[in-house]
């Protein structure tokens, strides 16, 4: 017995343009995340653990 192949859903228009819009923002955002304190922190405990 033979499984169905699904359709992939199209954006079209006004959801396609929202969609982009949303990719954009986002992708934009991700890079203002500061890590500094985590990094500081982790480097601590390696350098308590000789690693």
């Amino acid at each position: 017995m033979a499984i169905a192949i699904k359709s992939i859903p199209v954006l079209k228009d006004k959801a396609a343009k929202a969609f982009d819009s949303a990719v954009t923002t986002n992708t934009a955002k991700k890079a203002t995340v500061d890590f500094s304190k985590q990094m500081s922190t982790a480097s601590k405990i390696l350098a308590k653990a000789k690693i």
